[in-house]
């Protein structure tokens, strides 16, 4: 078969495919809404929240179900979503659900510069009325929600995700070259080349504390996420910054590990100091040659 005759079959498929993708939104559309709880979660740090807070400012909510942080395949569409949520929340509020506790969550965010919000449907049956959980086993895929004025919330539509689907564009890309998507497995970390995670948390120290609040808030346009007695946290284009009131005015990065007394023995033995510890593995660390940084291990569980 000619070039020509293989480009016109290839442009007939694709308008078939296109129309048939209309077809299915339009019939997971006809798929009459059902009326839902308010189901209560848990933030990635530990706060009380519930389907309803989710919303937001939106009358509409989407809610990725994600497997946790075991499966590479539900971070790799995690990541994708991390880079177009910021055109997603001028429509509808996002957030991404997970089975794992918080604090794994929470680490895994920062690891990955996720900047979405994230809760955790541990000891919920939330997975399980939405359709995302069999037998004990968590399932990939998303829900859609509007709510009315009165705060009642409905189930408006939801899809299933898996290698190919539309909601990972990395099959798609894979799938033009000769070799094409076969045997391909997502990586477990950003960076595969060191050990060493980079987060997007960053911690400065300053003088006359309230007003350079005042200063990062108003001035420079910082969203303020939460503020205690010596450390207020703002974030701004996805990272997230810790003022703390210290007049030496230091400046630290933050690295995840997941193998902590490996690495600490090697950095000492380097000549790194401690500077201050969190827990056994939680510390801040000055390196000989001006870095200074946060060094943590991610939570497993």
């Amino acid at each position: 078969m000619k070039i020509q005759d293989l480009q016109f079959e290839i442009d007939l498929l694709e308008n078939e495919i296109l129309e048939k993708k209309r077809q299915l939104t339009a019939l997971r559309k006809a798929i009459p809404e059902q009326k839902v709880e308010n189901y209560p979660f848990v933030t990635s740090n530990g706060e009380p929240t519930s389907l309803l807070k989710l919303f937001g400012e939106k009358d509409e909510l989407i809610v990725i179900h994600n497997m946790g942080r075991g499966c590479s395949y539900c971070t790799m569409w995690a990541d994708e979503f991390n880079g177009v949520y910021h055109h997603i929340r001028n429509k509808a509020a996002f957030v991404l659900s997970t089975p794992d506790a918080p604090g794994v969550q929470e680490d895994l965010a920062a690891e990955r510069g996720w900047v979405f919000p994230i809760v955790s449907t541990k000891d919920t049956t939330f997975k399980i009325d939405m359709g995302f959980e069999v037998d004990g086993n968590c399932q990939p895929g998303v829900t859609t929600f509007r709510k009315d004025l009165d705060g009642s919330i409905y189930q408006v539509a939801k899809a299933r995700f898996g290698p190919g689907d539309d909601y990972c564009s990395v099959w798609h890309l894979l799938d033009l070259l000769p070799t094409g998507s076969v045997n391909f497995q997502p990586a477990k970390k950003l960076n595969n080349q060191t050990p060493y995670q980079l987060t997007n948390y960053i911690a400065f120290e300053v003088a006359h504390y309230e007003n350079a609040i005042k200063f990062y808030e108003n001035t420079i346009g910082m969203k303020l996420e939460k503020k205690y007695e010596n450390e207020t946290k703002f974030s701004l284009n996805g990272t997230y910054f810790f003022i703390a009131n210290n007049p030496d005015k230091n400046v630290y990065f933050e690295f995840a590990v997941d193998h902590f007394d490996n690495i600490i023995g090697k950095l000492i033995d380097a000549g790194c100091h401690i500077t201050k510890v969190y827990h056994d593995k939680s510390v801040m660390i000055s390196d000989p040659y001006g870095l200074k940084f946060h060094l943590f291990e991610t939570k497993k569980n």
